[in-house]
């Protein structure tokens, strides 16, 4: 026998079925497209942003993405599930369209049919084995969402017409081949070759050919009504997110990670700084809004939502679509909750972990913007007394600002006023500077340069705060005026290489400063020291020791350096225990986003619960690679009250202990 079959068996190929079927099909895909150009009119209402240069290395990170499911399989088992159900489905897509292709085009026009023999056989195993996998993804998906139901996953009305609608669509496809392989294939060989169908198909094997022939007439329009609800709902439910997460992969942000936009503080025109309103963000964080598919994968994350504080960045994406879709002219800040955006610490797990592209944190940033540069709100007056601290004397603890080099008196270290023939710039930072705890990693750093034969220099008072606490607080004149002194500074030495202690400094200067003209060679101390060890400039002697590393989220997910702090500890003879969150995973200390100038008033202390954290590790040291990170972990450690089984210490402080003797 051939291997093959008749399409539109029992069904007919004449106009009383192709009419329609193709007016339902153009109708449906009619809708679609109508309600997304009413959406597009919607994203609109953002600022402009450029988000299709480089054409070629989108379209390549977007079909990466899609048909991998790279971002989606990070979260193994329900984005295992997922991507199964993806592949069942794209498959199955995949065998209607070359059905359509045969029937309606190659075989009427050019009496071609490529659906016959061995590539038959297969296309109808393939489509089996896809469609069961597909089916039982999908229960499995559902079971998860309603019976399993994870803490704040939310269950709305779409979800259950989603779920219902593929459910059925899948399901009567099988009843479909069954009813039609009962008739024709049941004891042929080619039975075999569709599984699922034949199983079906022997179900069924009881019924006589007119009963089957009823059923299979009136199931396969039924299927079909089924199918072209499902792509008209689409832009109305959350079944968009097959358009619009596919989408906002092409809209990837292909800059420097984490970098904020710089405004133009000096533009006359500009009536408003930051947005208070939707019209005032960009379409991307609109578009956002559509794309989220509501997996709580950030909400699971955010430090503030673990420490009971109102922040949800899924939450706060949704409402900017609700604000833009039904009530524009809203204020952001009065929408969004004040509490909502000071909470942020701006650790980027939120953004790192998002299936669908989404940018939680410059949302954030830019409501802070105009809350700060138009309002002059803070989240408290201590940040307020910081900002003005920071304006007078450089740093946000109201030191003299003539004192921020007095720590390093007596250490082998240049003050480039007075000798600025130097191997690298060691820019300190402030904490590192004033903060008699954090001096100690600064003059550890010094040390290990020293014993590496590396001639060091620092600002000493020319050297003012990086500014990123006040950016991040959305202070960005404070930032602005800051970063420009000091990269005034910077040029008037001849720098080549600038080395810092502080991930936050490092992050500001390595990508921020470029906006503003600075071109050098920026380095966190734990790269840095890692290539000296490498090359066998710095020795190190090791002892053994137990400890757990933390890794800093502006070291970590903002650069990417996971590595080099390992290899160090490794070197010095760590017995590392990792915790549970570590690497891209990692839980933030709570300093970042300007949270270290805040009290944390509301919740409780982020800090502390990394400190439990790292004390389930069993190991009595906490390894950190930052002075914010060290500073929280003072407190939290305390808070904790795990004084007497956690001892935090910089990475820095480690490793002088070992330098090996020449």
């Amino acid at each position: 026998m051939e291997y093959t079959r008749e399409i539109y068996w029992n069904i007919g190929h004449d106009w009383t079925v192709l009419l329609p079927m193709y007016l339902l099909s153009f109708a449906a895909v009619a809708v679609v497209v109508n309600e997304f150009i009413h959406r597009v009119r919607v994203y609109k209402q953002g600022q402009p942003l450029n988000r299709i240069d480089n054409l070629p290395l989108r379209v390549r990170g977007m079909l990466r993405d899609i048909f991998l499911q790279s971002q989606v399989i990070r979260v193994r088992a329900p984005g295992s599930a997922h991507a199964l159900f993806f592949w069942g489905f794209v498959l199955l897509a995949i065998g209607t369209t070359l059905i359509f292709i045969q029937a309606d085009l190659t075989d009427p026009l050019f009496d071609l049919r490529f659906l016959t023999g061995p590539f038959y056989l297969m296309f109808s195993l393939v489509l089996d084995i896809a469609g069961v996998v597909a089916i039982l993804m999908l229960l499995g998906l559902l079971v998860r969402r309603t019976i399993v139901r994870p803490a704040g996953l939310e269950n709305k009305l779409d979800d259950a017409v989603m779920h219902t609608l593929l459910l059925v669509i899948l399901v009567s496809g099988f009843v479909i081949e069954g009813a039609r392989m009962a008739v024709t294939e049941i004891g042929t060989p080619l039975a075999a070759w569709s599984p699922v169908g034949l199983l079906a198909a022997k179900l069924m094997s009881g019924l006589e050919e007119s009963a089957l022939r009823g059923l299979h007439s009136n199931l396969w329009w039924f299927h079909l009504f089924l199918v072209v609800a499902f792509i008209a709902i689409i832009p109305f439910t959350k079944l968009r997110h097959i358009l619009t997460t596919s989408t906002n992969y092409l809209f990837a942000d292909l800059g420097p990670k984490g970098l904020l936009p710089t405004i133009d503080m000096e533009d006359e025109e500009a009536e408003s700084f930051g947005a208070a309103k939707i019209s005032e963000l960009s379409w991307k964080d609109i578009f956002d809004a559509d794309a989220c598919t509501s997996c709580k994968r950030c909400q699971d994350r955010c430090p503030a939502w673990a420490t009971d504080k109102p922040l949800s960045p899924m939450k706060l994406v949704q409402q900017i679509g609700d604000v833009a879709f039904h009530n524009p002219q809203a204020g952001l800040p009065e929408t969004l909750g004040k509490d909502v955006l000071w909470a942020c610490t701006t650790c980027r797990a939120c953004q790192e972990i998002c299936p669908a592209g989404i940018e939680h944190v410059n949302k954030i940033i830019e409501v802070r913007r105009n809350l700060v540069l138009m309002e002059g709100e803070f989240p408290g007056e201590e940040v307020m007394t910081a900002m003005e601290n920071t304006e007078v004397n450089g740093n946000p603890l109201g030191l003299a600002y003539a004192s921020r080099g007095d720590w390093a008196a007596g250490l082998p270290v240049s003050v480039l006023g007075e000798n600025s023939d130097v191997d690298i710039l060691y820019f300190v930072g402030c904490y590192a500077s004033f903060d008699k705890r954090n001096q100690a990693i600064a003059k550890a750093f010094i040390t290990l340069c020293n014993a590496a034969g590396i001639r060091i220099g620092i600002l000493g008072k020319e050297e003012k705060c990086c500014g990123e606490p006040m950016r991040k607080m959305g202070n960005e004149y404070l930032y602005q005026m800051l970063a420009t002194e000091n990269i005034e500074q910077i040029r008037s030495y001849g720098i080549a290489q600038i080395v810092t202690t502080c991930p936050h400094c490092f992050n500001t200067l390595s990508k921020d400063y470029r906006d503003l003209g600075l071109e050098v060679e920026v380095s966190h101390y734990t790269e840095y020291l890692a290539a000296l060890v490498e090359k066998g400039q710095l020795k190190i002697a090791p002892q053994s020791f137990e400890c757990t590393y933390h890794d800093s989220c502006y070291l970590g997910r903002y650069n990417n350096i996971y590595q080099a702090p390992r290899d160090l500890l490794h070197a010095a003879g760590a017995q590392l225990t990792e915790m549970d969150k570590h690497a891209s995973e990692s839980f933030c200390c709570s300093a970042g986003g300007g949270r270290i100038l805040a009290d944390e008033n509301i919740g409780s202390r982020i800090s502390e619960k990394r400190a439990h954290m790292a004390a389930a590790t069993g190991a009595p040291t906490l390894i950190s690679n930052c002075p914010f990170c060290l500073t929280m972990f003072e407190d939290g450690i305390k808070g904790a009250e795990l004084d007497n089984r956690l001892k935090p210490q910089d990475l820095a402080e480690i490793l002088v202990e070992r330098i090996a003797d020449h």
